[in-house]
């Protein structure tokens, strides 16, 4: 489990195939930047971009993780250099910051516009027809491994648009800084509503 408090932006520094063929994986090395390593052993999970992936090696000031095809396949801003937020796995002495976040990818998202707003940044997103029921006002969602609150939604024949303001430490300290109108982006809904989902649909008589 995670918080979605991201605790250091790293870079994914090289990327290598772990077999031939379209159904092939990759290998990820990843400087860890300001993520201290020290308490961190193999098959230890941290989340990148919120995607919780197994270290199955490092050094001091990185680690690196395989990421199957099915996860490349069902996530952004895992398939080539760059920078990415980072954030181990939380321990029952942390702090609760963020809300609690499962590390799975549940859907993909396409921002539609990332501009000024007062001394803030609006975000606004277009998430997929099958996370648009989960998405509400004041309500949780984790955007590429950061723990946010939904400030408005608007549903749409594909899904539906959602909103976020982002005041400026947030900006400076993850990697949604580098967000453009365009650009795909992990989505993660509110665990609580998985929940409230099954509960719901348990009461409903079988067809």
């Amino acid at each position: 489990m995670f918080t979605g408090i991201v605790a250091a932006i790293g870079k994914i520094t090289s990327i290598t195939p772990l077999g031939g063929g379209a159904d092939a994986g990759v290998r990820l090395d990843i400087h860890a930047g300001m993520l201290p390593l020290e308490d961190v052993a193999l098959g230890d999970s941290i989340a990148l971009n919120g995607a919780c992936m197994t270290v199955v090696a490092k050094t001091a000031d990185s680690f690196t993780v395989d990421v199957s095809r099915e996860s490349l396949n069902r996530t952004a801003g895992l398939d080539a250099p760059g920078e990415v937020n980072l954030e181990k796995a939380l321990t029952l002495a942390d702090r609760l910051g963020g809300h609690l976040v499962s590390g799975h990818v549940d859907g993909l998202g396409t921002v539609r516009r990332f501009a000024p707003v007062g001394e803030s940044m609006e975000l606004v997103i277009d998430a997929p027809k099958e996370l648009a029921k989960y998405l509400a006002y004041k309500g949780s969602i984790v955007v590429n491994g950061v723990s946010l609150t939904v400030n408005r939604v608007s549903d749409t024949a594909d899904g539906c648009e959602f909103s976020i303001n982002l005041i400026p430490h947030t900006v400076a300290v993850t990697t949604l800084k580098h967000l453009a109108p365009g650009t795909r982006v992990n989505l993660e809904i509110d665990l609580i509503a998985r929940y409230v989902e099954r509960m719901l649909g348990m009461d409903k008589p079988a067809q």
